[in-house]
């Protein structure tokens, strides 16, 4: 349970994948959710590690022990989020109930014109931000993802909805690359949407209390938003079961400003800052934590690059 997310292999072939995505596209959603039972139940039984960090995830967050029934509905809960993926990319939203809170903090920082960063996490689907494109179609958002983490999926999905595909910005790319991909959106004005929660091998991280014990965040949001001199706004879409989302958005920080010479303190209060609202976002339906390891473990090999803040030593 201890190795790095980045190493566990991607869940479903592209064929196991193409046929759940025929079915959903030919039959509906109704007919399809029908699937999900089965196939948690074999990720529950083939995919130990995952099991049991939902396990010690759970019992960290609830309080107690997780049960078998516990981490079933936390496996479903992701395994209805992946399938709504298709419904939300390409299908009307009319099938949704998406409920949008803290809009105006977001257009106040629209408003400016200098592009906004979205700081989101793995949580509940980010892609139910298609709501705000269909409210607002004037704004575009691209986001920063890895397209080789789970290859078959984002493959398959962005095949059906080219333009989503175009708005990604690859963050298996070198750092100079997404930098420079991330400045030219801003300068169009766009919503970037960064997954803050997660950080790939190597990144540079610090560390902050999370459901009371210290993990590692990536930094690189925060010394973005300084650098490009941006708002941040962060956005969280929490499924609710059934076809019942909420899209909520928070100001993080209309400016954040990061000396050399304070950096690492800076950092250091930008991550513990994010950590604590992400915390209180995951306590609204603990069943939309979809990070299937241990959070809390410090691989070795997986420190920060040099330079980069790193408090404190493993806590799980």
């Amino acid at each position: 349970m201890s190795a790095h997310w980045s190493q566990r292999r991607e869940g479903g072939s592209r064929v196991a994948i193409a046929v759940i995505i025929a079915i959903g596209r030919n039959l509906g959603r109704r007919c399809a959710r029908l699937l999900l039972h089965p196939i948690t139940l074999y990720f529950f039984l083939r995919r130990g590690p995952e099991r049991r960090a939902s396990r010690a995830y759970l019992r960290r967050v609830l309080g107690r022990p997780a049960g078998i029934l516990a981490v079933l509905r936390h496996m479903h809960s992701y395994a209805a989020t992946i399938l709504d993926r298709l419904f939300l990319l390409a299908g009307p939203l009319s099938r949704f109930d998406v409920r949008v809170h803290g809009l105006d903090q977001l257009e106040a920082q629209i408003a400016h014109g200098r592009g906004v960063l979205l700081l989101g996490a793995h949580i509940g689907s980010f892609e139910v931000l298609r709501a705000l494109a269909e409210a607002r179609p004037d704004i575009r958002v691209s986001v920063v993802m890895d397209r080789q983490q789970t290859p078959a999926m984002t493959e398959l999905l962005h095949a059906l909805n080219p333009a989503v595909a175009e708005g990604v910005i690859d963050a298996g790319q070198d750092s100079a690359t997404i930098a420079m991909a991330i400045r030219d959106a801003a300068l169009r004005g766009e919503l970037i949407g960064l997954l803050a929660d997660r950080a790939r091998p190597r990144e540079a991280t610090c560390d902050a209390m999370f459901f009371g014990a210290a993990a590692q965040f990536p930094v690189a949001p925060y010394l973005i938003a300084s650098m490009l001199d941006l708002p941040s706004v962060l956005c969280f879409g929490l499924y609710r079961g059934g076809n019942r989302y909420e899209l909520h958005f928070e100001t993080f920080a209309e400016s954040i400003r990061i000396a050399r010479s304070e950096r690492a303190v800076r950092l250091a209060e930008w991550t513990q800052r994010y950590a604590l609202r992400l915390e209180f976002f995951t306590r609204l339906d603990p069943y939309n934590w979809f990070n299937f390891y241990d959070f809390w473990h410090h691989p070795v090999d997986d420190r920060a690059v040099a330079g980069a803040p790193v408090t404190g030593h493993s806590a799980a």
